[in-house]
Parts: C-alpha cells; sequence; structure tokens
C-alpha cells in the first residue's frame, strides 16, 4: 500500500476503507508519510469529502492514536459536554457542577483558549491554587467521590489531530467538516465518555458562519458519535453577540459563580439549563425532560450546583472561598468604562470584535505559546435591544497595561452598532439535532 495511490483515490471521490485510513493516519504519525503527502490528502477530503463510516473510521483512529481514558470505574452513566468554541462562553463552568449536584458523573478534559476564543483550562487557572493536571486513578478517583472532575487534556490524547490540525492550519484545509468533526470527536471520544451533549455555535463569533455549515457540522459529529456507539445529541447556538457578558478568564469565573447564584445573564442561564436537561436525560437522570428541568431550576434555587462548584475547587486545591468572595480572582490594575456617546437601540454587539480586543488586552492567545493574563477582559454592562443614551455604560475594560486600556477603548466602542427601531431579537437556541431525527 502507497500513500499516493490513497491520495489519488480520494482525489478522484473514492472512499478509503478502515485499512486503507490504518495505513494512513498512523504511517503519518510515525513519520513514514510526510507532510506534502498529508497536506494533498487534506485538500482531496476538503474538495471530495467522507461519507459518514469512513468519517467514523477516521475518528476513531485518530482517537486510538495515544492515550484513551477508561473510566468503566466511575459509577453510572458518563456524559461530556462540548462546545466550538465563541466569546463570552462560560457554560462548562456552570453546566458540569449543575449537573453533577444532581447525581450525574461529570468527568471532563477540556482544552486551552487561543485567538478569541476562551478555554475552559485557562479559567479554572486563574482561580488560586487549582490544579488542572490530575494522574488518571486521581481523576476517576475524584468522579467517585464528589461526582466531578475538570482537567485539561493530556499531551497524548489524540496525537493524530494535533498533528493533523497544525498541517490543516497552514494549508488552508481547516473548514473541512469531515476533518473538523473527526477532530472534535476523536478528543472527545478518547476522553471515554459513555455520550456526548454538543453546543455546535454559529455566528459572527463562531468558527461556523452559517446556520446551514453549523447544522451540516452537528448532523456530522451526531453520526460520528452514534456509528462509534456513544449517544449523541447537539444544540445548534446563537453566537452572533457574546453569549455571557464577561469576556477574560478571571472575570468569566465571577460570571459563573454569579449565574449559580441566579444572578447571571439570561440568554448565558438559559442556554446553561437547557444544556443541562440534555445531560441529565442522556444519563437516565430524570424519567422526563419536564422532571429533568425541575430538578435543574431546583438544583440552582437551593445552591447546590454553586455548592458543587466549591467541592471542585477544593478538590483540586484551589481556594474554594472565591465562592463567597470572587475578589480573590486575579484583579486588573487599571479599568475604563465606554460610554455609548449617542442614544437608540442597540442593534448588534460584534462578538468577533469583542473577542479580539479582548485578546489584544492579553485575555487570549494570538499564538499557542502566548502568556495570557488572567485578570484583563471586558465586561459588558448592556445586550443587544437595550435602549441606551449618551452617557450609558456599553462596556468595562480591565488592563493591566495603560496603553493596552487605551486602545482597547478606542476599538471596543466600533463593536456596538445602533438604530432607532429596536431589533428583531435572535433565539439562543435555533436547532436541536438527535439520533432519531437523522
Amino acid at each position: 500500500m502507497h500513500a499516493v495511490d490513497l491520495i489519488r483515490k480520494k482525489r478522484d471521490g473514492e472512499r478509503l476503507s478502515r485499512t486503507e485510513l490504518e495505513f494512513l493516519i498512523p504511517g503519518y504519525v510515525r513519520g513514514d508519510i510526510p507532510d506534502y503527502q498529508m497536506a494533498a490528502w487534506n485538500m482531496a477530503v476538503y474538495f471530495r469529502g467522507m461519507d459518514p463510516e469512513e468519517i467514523t473510521d477516521l475518528t476513531l483512529i485518530m482517537a486510538q492514536s495515544g492515550d484513551t481514558l477508561d473510566l468503566s470505574a466511575i459509577r453510572g452513566v458518563k456524559v461530556d459536554k462540548h462546545s466550538t468554541g465563541g466569546v463570552g462562553d462560560t457554560t462548562t463552568l456552570i453546566v458540569a457542577p449543575l449537573v453533577a449536584s444532581l447525581g450525574v458523573p461529570v468527568a471532563k478534559m477540556s482544552g486551552r483558549g487561543l485567538g478569541h476564543t476562551g478555554g475552559t483550562v485557562d479559567k479554572l487557572e486563574s482561580i488560586p491554587g487549582f490544579q488542572v493536571s490530575l494522574e488518571p486513578e486521581q481523576f476517576v478517583s475524584q468522579v467517585n467521590r464528589i461526582g466531578l472532575s475538570l482537567v485539561g487534556q493530556t499531551g497524548q490524547l489524540a496525537p493524530a489531530d494535533k498533528l493533523l490540525y497544525a498541517l490543516r492550519d497552514v494549508t488552508a484545509t481547516v473548514e473541512s467538516i469531515p476533518l473538523i468533526a473527526s477532530s472534535i470527536m476523536s478528543k472527545k471520544i478518547a476522553a471515554g465518555a459513555d455520550g456526548f451533549v454538543l453546543d455546535v455555535k454559529v455566528g459572527k463569533g463562531a468558527f461556523m458562519k452559517t446556520e446551514e455549515d453549523a447544522v451540516e457540522l452537528a448532523k456530522t459529529m451526531v453520526q460520528i458519535g452514534q456509528l462509534a456507539g456513544r449517544d449523541t445529541m447537539a444544540l445548534v447556538t446563537d453566537m452572533n453577540q457574546p453569549l455571557g457578558r464577561a469576556i477574560g478568564n478571571a472575570l468569566e469565573v465571577k460570571e459563573a459563580i454569579r449565574t449559580l447564584r441566579g444572578e447571571g445573564p439570561e440568554r448565558l442561564t438559559g442556554l446553561c439549563i437547557e444544556l443541562a436537561v440534555e445531560m441529565v436525560l442522556m444519563a437516565g437522570g430524570a424519567s422526563s425532560r419536564q422532571e429533568a428541568r425541575q430538578s435543574v431550576l431546583e438544583s440552582l434555587r437551593s445552591g447546590s450546583a454553586l455548592h458543587k462548584l466549591r467541592e471542585l475547587i477544593e478538590a483540586q486545591g484551589g481556594d474554594g472561598r472565591v465562592v463567597d468572595d470572587p475578589s480573590i480572582l486575579p484583579q486588573a490594575s487599571y479599568t475604563k468604562d465606554i460610554l455609548a456617546g449617542q442614544s437608540g437601540y442597540l442593534q448588534a454587539i460584534d462578538p468577533l470584535m469583542i473577542g479580539m480586543v479582548a485578546m489584544e488586552l492579553g485575555a487570549g492567545r494570538e499564538h499557542k505559546d502566548s502568556v495570557i493574563d488572567l485578570a484583563v477582559g471586558i465586561e459588558l454592562q448592556t445586550e443587544v435591544g437595550d435602549y441606551v443614551h449618551d452617557q450609558t455604560v456599553l462596556a468595562r475594560i480591565y488592563a493591566n497595561d495603560q496603553s493596552k486600556l487605551e486602545q482597547g477603548a478606542r476599538q471596543v466602542l466600533q463593536a456596538f452598532q445602533f438604530s432607532e427601531s429596536q431589533p428583531l431579537l435572535q433565539p439562543t437556541i435555533y436547532r436541536k439535532i438527535t439520533a432519531q431525527e437523522l
């Protein structure tokens, strides 16, 4: 078998067998197949696509290219939640303790942020003392003890994906749905969960810009999950404005705490409730959707979910007092309020621009090796549909560098668009995609 034959085969629109993919992907990981041939194969996939079984074979081979986590020692059905990334997306910090507080085990590995999208691991590291690395035995033991563990991905989790993604990034083949879907799902499957609830973002601040593409990606990932023997469903959700009001690591932890107190932004809270309901149902933690919803709402109302967050923080070496006193989190030296300067309705808030300004303040990474500032970021004081006056505070900027503060202040106002009439508000959830639907 030769790589050039497999490149030619995919170029001509034919499907590759499991055996052929088992030659190609591990061969690339070992270094037997050079970058230029793998780049040619990526481009062939970009133009010719792959069928569901082929994508599933690719995903499983990538998942098995490195470490895989065995969660069989954890009691109960383990359901993972994954977001494709956005701005102000603090859902994991809210949903994980919320679901765990209802007796559903949550054993989750998360990533770091890159570009304008935030990473859960970076947010957790803004909590003093929090350890994002645990040995597999500690990880499993903690879930059995308190029902919840959140850690960073290991370096050897799906190494084939890491190599393929780096190659796609420099060969204009990132925007391939088979390659995107296999990249995401290979890491999820390697992390060992029994089922997946996927949050596929669409809009200006998301990777998928159109609903059509987001739905196609969601359907592809649900198909992969089902063909791989994992219960999988997806919500396609809005990212045409920031999901929450906080953008920046410590700021988002603070917002997660407020949300678990029942004081969070409506859009963020609403989506977290829906994601939690789906996870509880998938794990068999409720006999009906109504029962699941009532349990989720009661956990928020009673403070059980907030208590579970404190348990998580303390179990992983963090300062649990942060739940009562968020001022323990890293604090920025400078703040500045951004005034509207005019009257009218807020027509739009560009999430990509907000995310890029936060990154330039130091809240995100321009490159994988960039050092981030956990304290800085932006807090929105308004949302789409609000009526504002010229002295209304639209946003507050947090910075540790005076020049970055002034530059951010000039840039962030451009993210707000005004109109004389109240805009039609978009729903947070566009569509729900299940295996039954497919």
